[in-house]
C-alpha cells in the first residue's frame, strides 16, 4: 500500500516508521528541513515500546502530484489546515484520508477542505512520543488506536483501514461512535497536558504529587460533567480512575504541550483544556478549571513563568 505521512513529528515519524517496517511504501512528508534529510540520508530510526528499529523511507517537504492509497494527517491541530491543503495532489477518489489530532475541531477542519466522505477520524491513546534529533523517534507506548468514520463512510472500508494498523503493531480498532472515544481521550489529554506543561511534571509525576495531582484530577472531572451535560455517550463511570489508568501506561512521558513549551513553540492548549470551556458554554455551563488552566499557559507561552528548557524524553 502507498501510504503518505503528513506531518512526521514525534507521533507522526511512530506511524510511518512501522506501517514502512510492515511493508508498506511510506513517504514522510514533513516541514522540517533537517529531520528530511535525516531520514533520506540516514533511515528513520524508532525506539520505545515497539523496539529499536532503523528504517529505509523516503521523506520529502512537500507531496508528490498523484494520489495515494492512505494520507495520514499527523500534524499538530494549528497546522491542521495548512497539512488538509497540501494533501490535495494526494487524494484521489479512493484514497482513504485518517486525521489522527489531539482535541477536538480539527476533523471538521480536515472535511472542509478535503471533503468528509473518506475521513477517518483517528484517536491514538497513551504513546508518550517525542523526537531526541532529526531522523530520531521515542515513544513510551503504543496502547491503542481507535478509528471512526467522520460521515458515512461503511465500517468495513474503517475496520479495512484498521486493519492496516494492527498489521503493522498498533492495538488498533474500527468503532462506531468516534465522538465518544475523541472525549474519552480529551478528558485524559486535560488531565495532564496543562498542569504537566505549568510543572514541569511527567505524566506519572503529576498524577501523584499532593498539588498537581489534584489540580489534574479536577480538570478531568470538570471535562467528564461536561460531556455528560452534551450529551455525549461515554463509557466512563469515574474520570478519575480513568485518567490514572491512562497515566499509569506513560507515567514518563511529557505530554506534547509541554514540550512545545521547553521549545519555546506555540502549543495545542485551545484544543484541549481550552476546548472545555467552550463546548461548556453550548449548553449554558462554565468550566473555570480548565479556564484557569489554559490562561496559566498561555500565560508560559507569552513568556511568562520559568518553564524548564531541557530537552524533553
Amino acid at each position: 500500500m502507498n501510504i503518505a505521512v503528513i506531518g512526521c513529528g514525534a507521533m507522526g515519524s511512530i506511524y510511518a516508521g512501522l506501517l514502512a517496517h510492515a511493508g508498506h511504501d511510506v513517504l514522510a512528508i514533513d516541514g522540517w528541513q533537517a529531520h528530511v534529510q535525516a531520514i533520506n540520508e540516514h533511515g528513520l530510526r524508532v525506539e520505545g515500546a515497539s523496539g529499536d528499529k532503523t528504517l529505509r523511507i523516503r521523506a520529502s517537504m512537500e507531496p508528490p502530484e498523484h494520489p495515494v492509497d492512505m494520507v495520514i494527517i499527523a500534524t499538530k491541530a494549528l497546522q491542521i489546515a495548512e497539512a488538509a491543503h497540501k494533501a490535495r495532489p494526494l487524494v484521489g477518489a479512493n484514497t482513504c484520508v485518517i486525521a489522527l489530532q489531539n482535541g477536538l475541531g480539527s476533523d471538521e477542519q480536515v472535511a472542509d477542505i478535503l471533503g468528509g466522505e473518506r475521513l477517518i477520524v483517528g484517536i491514538a491513546a497513551a504513546f508518550g512520543a517525542s523526537l531526541k534529533g532529526p531522523g530520531h523517534a521515542h515513544h513510551n507506548g503504543m496502547a491503542l488506536i481507535r478509528l471512526g468514520a467522520y460521515a458515512d463512510l461503511p465500517m468495513a472500508e474503517v475496520e479495512q483501514a484498521a486493519a492496516v494498523w494492527r498489521e503493522a503493531g498498533f492495538n488498533a480498532h474500527a468503532v462506531g461512535d468516534i465522538q465518544a472515544m475523541q472525549w474519552e481521550k480529551l478528558i485524559c489529554n486535560v488531565a495532564y497536558s496543562a498542569p504537566c506543561a505549568i510543572s514541569g511534571l511527567t505524566v506519572g509525576q503529576a498524577m501523584d504529587d499532593p498539588y498537581i495531582g489534584e489540580v489534574s484530577r479536577m480538570a478531568a472531572a470538570e471535562a467528564w460533567e461536561v460531556a455528560r451535560a452534551r450529551g455525549i455517550a461515554l463509557d466512563i463511570d469515574d474520570p478519575v480512575a480513568h485518567v490514572r489508568a491512562f497515566a499509569s501506561r506513560i507515567p514518563d512521558a511529557r505530554p506534547s504541550v509541554h514540550q512545545d513549551l521547553m521549545a519555546g513553540r506555540r502549543s495545542e492548549i485551545d484544543v484541549i483544556n481550552g476546548a472545555i470551556p467552550r463546548e461548556a458554554a453550548r449548553c449554558g455551563m462554565q468550566a473555570p478549571v480548565n479556564t484557569v488552566l489554559t490562561a496559566l499557559v498561555h500565560f508560559h507561552e507569552a513568556g511568562g513563568g520559568s518553564i524548564d528548557k531541557r530537552e524533553a524524553t
